[in-house]
């Protein structure tokens, strides 16, 4: 750590005028950028984030002592704290979101769109002075395994010691990340600042609160640059500037530019009870189960499932041709509610200690709860706001996007393979969504191509009335939605073109639903670790030994071809999850062909190409 010598300016206004890097940093860019961030920002001080356990002590007991952060009871839930956020301050900001690129078609019809140079000043306007009286701290981080083929590196700085603690989790973060950067290493710049400063500029002093934050807020990418500028908020997905906003927004540009793919995706590793090892990616939208199918706990003898990657992945052509899969993190960043023994029991046990939970309950002997978590209800909670809670409260005790920080590590099921520096081969990418209707249970893509269509046209089914009509679809392709850095269409084009560089090294391609019901509204497929059924038809059909029978809309298991060895579902109802409404298909093509006019005369050719083969298929 080296923290910066700071002077009074007029007013008496304390501000750092010395960048104080390590010896070891070279780079004279990498200088002069947190030189001139500090002088736009004006901090009292700057910290160079070394990433120690010492600086983890540091910094919680400072929060600690700010009341930023509650101490979880160490017997239960040891190194680990709650912290409870602005309640207007509680998740993405999607609306807030932009992207910045030169050409407006750049950014394309799904995304936000700002002009970079007006941009540019209205955000230094913002941040000019932002960080007065506080400390702005300077994070190295490395996504994915440290010089690996596939790993970037970049530099946050940010004025939010809980986004350093956060970032130490999810991040390989520290002086190791810092000396990867030589002299001519690229790396991703990004900002961010809570916008509330501790000094105004005549040098009276603001009281701090335990969650700062500010009303305007702003997430800002830059492709062409690669920067990141975020102001205004301290939740996760806004302030760990690494996550959607590199991994993601600025990871996907950078794909497109340097011929890979970054992807909103779970990697697993499945073993068959023979010995074999396959490699499993999967794109859902939220609410979807992809954290459960992460950490899936198989119900067939003789199989085993390990966990690679719950929600991102970097995908790259290899040496020898085939796609290579990543992880570029290194904690999870989930979703508490609905997270319990019965539904996930290894992220519980991962949560067993030195975890950040943030916007849940907090129960009477200092641990946490959340909707979810266990079978009986507490008879009293101290809830998300920091207000006395009982069962019949009316409201939630946990925000509905409470999260919980941990290390990836932590994890019973995490593969030795997440430490492989260029990653697994994949042998299959799976595409899924909520749907009640249509879908499969599985079905596999007849080619890359036809995979991409699954990908761009995938959607779930509207959950509620009050979010549309029930049955409507919100289009999600590839899970991607709202992560894509650039236009959705050149996106899908990206994918032809690594198609057809791994020509036939690529992974097959499949399409899930967990979710169909019958006439009832009962679900036909019970799911969780009964999932690991289609894992293994898509694992036999990669080996070459699973039947398929061909329909309109894909390749589903022939006869007998799926294990149900064990399991309880009827006949009827594995027919019913398998049964393919020719009209409801046909009606379906409509709605697709209404979503890809969206995009103009940028789809490509062969996405309009696979709806017309699609509307043959059911019309033979």
């Amino acid at each position: 750590m080296t923290i910066a010598e700071t002077t009074m300016a007029a007013g008496s206004v304390p501000i750092a005028t010395e960048v104080n890097a390590p010896d070891f940093v070279t780079q004279k860019a990498l200088i002069n950028w947190v030189s001139d961030i500090a002088k736009l920002t004006k901090p009292e001080r700057i910290e160079w984030c070394d990433g120690s356990d010492a600086e983890w002590h540091r910094l919680t007991a400072l929060l600690v002592e700010a009341g930023s952060m509650i101490p979880l009871n160490e017997a239960k839930r040891p190194n680990s704290f709650l912290v409870r956020s602005d309640p207007q301050d509680v998740a993405r900001v999607e609306d807030r979101t932009f992207i910045c690129s030169i050409n407006e078609e750049d950014a394309g019809p799904t995304n936000n769109w700002r002009e970079p140079e007006g941009m540019h000043v209205e955000l230094k306007g913002l941040f000019d002075g932002s960080m007065r009286g506080r400390t702005m701290y300077v994070v190295p981080f490395s996504m994915g395994p440290l010089g690996g083929a596939i790993s970037q590196v970049g530099i946050q700085v940010t004025d939010s010691p809980y986004a350093v603690l956060n970032m130490r989790i999810m991040t390989r973060m520290g002086f190791d990340a810092l000396a990867q950067i030589d002299d001519k290493t690229p790396w991703v710049p990004a900002v961010h600042t809570v916008g509330m400063p501790l000094v105004d500029a005549t040098g009276s002093r603001i009281e701090d609160i335990a969650w700062p934050s500010n009303e305007t807020k702003y997430i800002c990418h830059f492709p062409e640059s690669r920067e990141i500028w975020s102001y205004g908020s301290g939740y996760g997905g806004n302030a760990l500037l690494s996550k959607k906003c590199f991994a993601l927004r600025i990871g996907s540009f950078m794909g497109k530019q340097e011929g890979w793919l970054a992807e909103h995706m779970l990697i697993v590793k499945l073993t068959s009870p023979e010995g074999k090892a396959f490699h499993v990616s999967a794109a859902f939208p939220s609410a979807c189960g992809k954290t459960n199918l992460a950490m899936l706990k198989p119900t067939i003898p003789g199989w085993k499932a390990e966990t690679i990657g719950d929600d991102i992945a970097w995908l790259r052509q290899g040496k020898d041709g085939r796609l290579w899969a990543i992880n570029p993190e290194a904690g999870f960043f989930g979703v508490a509610p609905g997270t319990g023994e019965k539904t996930n029991p290894i992220a519980m046990d991962t949560l067993s200690g030195n975890t950040i939970f943030t916007n849940v309950a907090l129960t009477d002997d200092g641990d946490v709860w959340w909707e979810g978590m266990t079978e009986s209800v507490p008879s009293h909670l101290v809830d998300w706001r920091g207000n006395d809670w009982t069962p019949d409260a009316g409201r939630p005790a946990a925000h509905p996007n409470s999260r919980f920080t941990v290390p990836i590590q932590q994890c019973p099921s995490l593969s030795d393979e997440w430490f492989e520096a260029d990653g697994v081969p994949l042998d299959a990418i799976v595409f899924g969504g909520r749907r009640a209707t249509n879908i499969p249970l599985v079905a596999e893509a007849y080619d890359w191509e036809h995979g991409v269509f699954i990908g761009a046209t995938m959607s779930s089914e509207q959950t509620a009335a009050a979010e549309g009509t029930v049955g409507d679809l919100r289009r999600d392709p590839f899970a991607m939605l709202p992560f894509c850095g650039y236009n959705m269409a050149d996106y899908w084009g990206h994918w032809l073109e690594i198609g057809e560089a791994l020509g036939d090294k690529a992974p097959k391609i499949f399409q899930v639903n967990w979710f169909r019901k019958d006439e009832n509204g009962k679900f036909l497929w019970p799911g969780f670790g009964e999932n690991s059924r289609v894992l293994e038809w898509i694992a036999r059909r990669v080996e070459g030994t699973a039947a398929a029978a061909d329909v309109a809309i894909g390749r589903i298991p022939a006869e007998g071809s799926m294990n149900l060895e064990g399991l309880d579902i009827s006949e009827a109802d594995m027919h019913k999850l398998f049964e393919i409404d020719t009209k409801m298909w046909q009606n379906e093509c409509v709605l697709t062909s209404e979503f890809l006019t969206e995009f103009g005369n940028k789809v490509p050719a062969e996405v309009t190409d696979q709806l017309a083969q699609l509307r043959g298929r059911l019309s033979a």
